[in-house]
């Protein structure tokens, strides 16, 4: 194997995993669109200009591939295991996956890259295709939804990425 390629699983797999878990429900799924990932990385020939565009190539091709996986026919037609998805996280944090599960993609994405992956508005935006304050705006969503969900704290300032600082508060 391309010692590329190895190092490439060794940094990128998990998240890769996590992003089609998070997308798709299905083990199945979820190794197809893994495998088709690390593939289409595999052809690539021109180089990455540092390790973040390396990164942000495998989010943006992992949620495209995603995507066509969940248009595709088949994909309409058959239910996810939940419990495949259970299984891959703490006990203790099935709630709060199932309730990032509930959310529309474009927040599940915006929560997932943000919280998870650390970064920024800007870089999920251009990872994404979409504007900034479209990604402030899932944000914002995606935690409105999340603590009606969860039974979170309603006198918390909730509007402090409207003013460009940080969202995580």
């Amino acid at each position: 194997m391309d010692l590329s390629v190895e190092r490439a699983l060794g940094k990128y797999a998990d998240m890769v995993r996590r992003i089609c878990f998070l997308h798709l429900q299905r083990r199945e799924d979820v190794e197809d669109a893994f495998q088709e990932v690390f593939l289409r990385y595999l052809e690539r020939s021109e180089p990455f200009d540092g390790e973040e565009h390396e990164k942000a190539w495998f989010i943006r091709v992992t949620l495209q591939r995603c995507a066509d996986i969940t248009r595709s026919f088949w994909n309409r037609r058959v239910l996810p295991l939940d419990e495949t998805i259970a299984a891959a996280v703490p006990e203790e944090s099935h709630e709060l996956l199932e309730a990032v599960l509930r959310l529309p993609p474009d927040e599940r994405d915006a929560v997932y890259l943000f919280y998870y992956e650390s970064f920024d508005v800007a870089s999920i935006a251009r990872m994404t295709g979409k504007k900034p304050n479209t990604v402030y705006s899932h944000l914002h969503r995606a935690r409105k939804r999340l603590r009606k969900q969860l039974g979170g704290w309603e006198d918390e300032n909730t509007d402090q990425e409207s003013d460009g600082s940080d969202p995580r508060g």
